[in-house]
């Protein structure tokens, strides 16, 4: 018995979870420590595939998840207190498993972690693809189009599926995204006597039999760039647009950073919060439309781009009272309605950036009146196009956007 098996014994006042990596391979595949915290707890919980890869001496009694998940963990561990509880996962408990889960809700010193080789570590084993170069996906947490982005890249990346039906769904996308080419390998029950390859392509894809996939796909190659300025074309509107031009200085002024929260008040089209979220993928973004057919077609423009998470809310200010709270917020539309500056300055916390663009005359005066009250800087921007004139061309001017920027300090 190791040192560190000792120390998670049951009869400790108050055990830790213990949370296994376990593999299609089974228990004998476990170490140690992990065999012993299997082969001593009061309560074993795992899926039933899980579950049925542990050996009759395992005298716990086996609990398989309810379901809704989420909602459940609380109250089934609250059942539990003082008894020495180990759940399954599979591969690495701490990638997109539910390892990350235990310790967001119970804390790090609650949970003790025996790690496994993940499935994606085994896939790029098997093709000889780097494992630290490899994007991942998870359809286990996020939709579908949530792989548009990285499709767009051109970057060979790996899919975590959800069942044996996800290989064709992704086939379907990126068919539609003109990736009829795409290179698809299916990798089904790695690490277990089932183990099994398949290949095809996104026009005529391999067809899995087993719910436990891991998809490799490689690309045509790449189609647009993440930075922001995508074509407006790229976007469903009905002219209110952020221009391309424009939207990338606006996004390069927001500077949206790894998990921040950004608010994108009258959204418009969706063009800045979309673009902000394909260039910061864990950015999560809020955007705000009075417009109930904007609103549905800005959550169409999300899903189009690879950002299914948008969130599209109502008019603000009021649906701004029940938002969570930004770290950063864009105005595009509204600064001149009633109690929006000001409704959307009194959720920003201390250290939280602003940024507002206005047109008119009248939404220009109403930056530089906010400007002289809480500080920041103005800028104009003026882009021109070429423009035909007869046989010559000449440059056309767009209207120029005036560009509050400021950081809430204190007084």
């Amino acid at each position: 018995m190791t040192q560190l098996a000792a120390k998670r014994h049951p009869t400790d006042a108050d055990p830790p979870i213990e949370v296994v990596g376990i593999g299609a391979d089974g228990f004998s595949s476990l170490n140690e420590a992990a065999q012993f915290a299997i082969l001593h707890a009061d309560i074993v919980i795992g899926s039933w595939r899980q579950l049925n890869l542990l050996p009759e001496g395992c005298r716990a009694e086996r609990r398989p998840w309810p379901s809704p998940l989420l909602p459940s963990i609380e109250p089934l561990f609250q059942e539990f207190i003082g008894k020495h509880i180990v759940v399954l996962a599979s591969g690495d408990p701490m990638f997109h498993g539910i390892g990350t889960t235990l310790i967001r809700i119970f804390g790090v010193h609650r949970v003790h972690i025996h790690s496994a080789p993940s499935s994606i570590s085994l896939a790029c084993a098997r093709l000889g693809w780097p494992v630290d170069a490899t994007p991942v996906v998870s359809l286990m947490s996020k939709p579908v189009a949530s792989m548009i982005p990285i499709v767009d890249s051109g970057q060979p990346f790996m899919v975590l599926c959800r069942d044996e039906t996800s290989v064709g769904e992704i086939a379907s996308l990126l068919v539609s995204l003109g990736h009829e080419a795409a290179k698809l390998i299916v990798l089904s029950d790695l690490g277990s006597a089932d183990e099994q390859q398949l290949s095809g392509t996104a026009i005529l894809p391999p067809k899995p039999v087993s719910s436990l996939n891991i998809l490799a796909i490689i690309p045509n190659g790449p189609t647009h760039s993440c930075v922001p300025g995508l074509p407006d074309s790229e976007y469903e509107t009905d002219g209110q647009l952020t221009k391309q031009d424009i939207r990338a200085l606006t996004i390069s002024a927001l500077a949206p950073k790894d998990g921040e929260t950004l608010w994108d008040i009258g959204g418009g089209t969706g063009s800045i919060a979309i673009e902000a979220m394909r260039a910061v993928p864990s950015l999560s973004a809020y955007c705000f439309e009075i417009n109930e057919e904007r609103r549905t077609r800005i959550a169409r423009n999300a899903v189009a781009l690879g950002v299914p998470t948008l969130q599209v809310l109502g008019s603000a200010p009021k649906a701004l009272l029940d938002a969570p709270t930004p770290d950063v917020i864009f105005i595009g539309g509204g600064i001149t309605s009633a109690s929006v500056f000001e409704t959307a300055w009194a959720a920003l916390p201390l250290g939280g950036r602003l940024v507002a663009n206005a047109v008119t005359i009248e939404s220009e005066q109403k930056l530089w009146q906010l400007r002289k009250q809480y500080g920041g800087t103005m800028i104009r921007m003026e882009i021109s196009h070429e423009h035909p004139v007869g046989a010559f061309t000449t440059m056309k001017p767009a209207l120029p956007v005036v560009q509050w920027r400021v950081l809430k300090e204190t007084n």
